[in-house]
C-alpha cells in the first residue's frame, strides 16, 4: 500500500471547496475527510468525477491525463490533492528537498 501524505492544507481545503460548490455533494466541507471514499462516502458518480476533474484543471492550472484521472487518483481529497501536488511539482509538507 502506498504512504500516504500530507497534503498541502491549502489544496486539501480547496478540493473539499470544489466538491461541495461546484460536484455538489450532498456533505458539507467539514464532513469531508481526507480519506473519505468519494464515490462510497459522497456520492460521486461518473459525471461528479468529471467534473471533478475539469475543476480540479481549472482551478489548480494543471492537466490532468487520461492515464492520472483513475480510481486510484480519485479515490480521496488526499488522493486527489496528491496528484495535484505532484503536477504543480510541490513538497510533500515537511519534506525539503
Amino acid at each position: 500500500m502506498p504512504e500516504l501524505s500530507t497534503p498541502a492544507p491549502d489544496l486539501a481545503a480547496t478540493v473539499r471547496e470544489i466538491l461541495v460548490d461546484d460536484v455538489y455533494v450532498a456533505s458539507a466541507v467539514h464532513e469531508i475527510a481526507l480519506d473519505d471514499n468519494l464515490r462510497d462516502d459522497h456520492g460521486l458518480d461518473s459525471i461528479g468525477f468529471l467534473e471533478l476533474r475539469a475543476q480540479c484543471e481549472r482551478r489548480f492550472a494543471v492537466v490532468i491525463s487520461d492515464d492520472d484521472f483513475n480510481p486510484v487518483n480519485f479515490a480521496s481529497v488526499r488522493t486527489v490533492a496528491d496528484l495535484v501536488r505532484t503536477l504543480r511539482q510541490i513538497p510533500a509538507a515537511g519534506i525539503q528537498q
